[in-house]
């Protein structure tokens, strides 16, 4: 995984207790215990990312592990080796084969609602439309 070159870069080795706060876009390879603020920016967390922090960005691409909630304006992009322990609030969700969610997932109301009657074991399953109504 190689950072976007007009990113800024916290390499693998670096561990950081606290606060960061930004207005460019970030690539995080390392450890991060705190708040990550980058409500205008990308975050990048990459595959040697360990991050203990509640994170709010605009978009976010996952590759390591993250333990806090992900709060994104935008995209929230989980790759294939993501490991996310927390809720993820956003308007759009990417999610890859073998990424890994514990917490909830809030995708906002710029998004389809879709409601599924419960259902009890042996009952069929009732397809529903994705949306009602006419084009328009």
């Amino acid at each position: 995984m190689k950072p976007a070159e007009d990113s800024t870069v916290i390499g693998k080795s670096v561990i950081i207790r606290g606060d960061i706060t930004g207005g460019e876009d970030l690539y995080l390879d390392g450890e991060i215990q705190g708040t990550v603020t980058l409500p205008e920016n990308r975050l990048t967390v990459g595959p040697n990312a360990h991050i203990m922090a509640d994170l709010e960005v605009r978009d976010i691409v996952v590759h390591g592990h993250v333990e806090g909630n992900i709060h994104a304006s935008g995209r929230v992009d989980l790759r294939q080796t993501a490991m996310v322990q927390g809720d993820i609030y956003t308007s759009r969700l990417s999610i890859e084969e073998k990424a890994s969610i514990q917490g909830r997932v809030d995708v906002g109301a710029t998004g389809p609602t879709i409601t599924v009657p419960k259902q009890t074991v042996g009952e069929p399953v009732i397809a529903a439309p994705l949306f009602s109504g006419t084009k328009g």
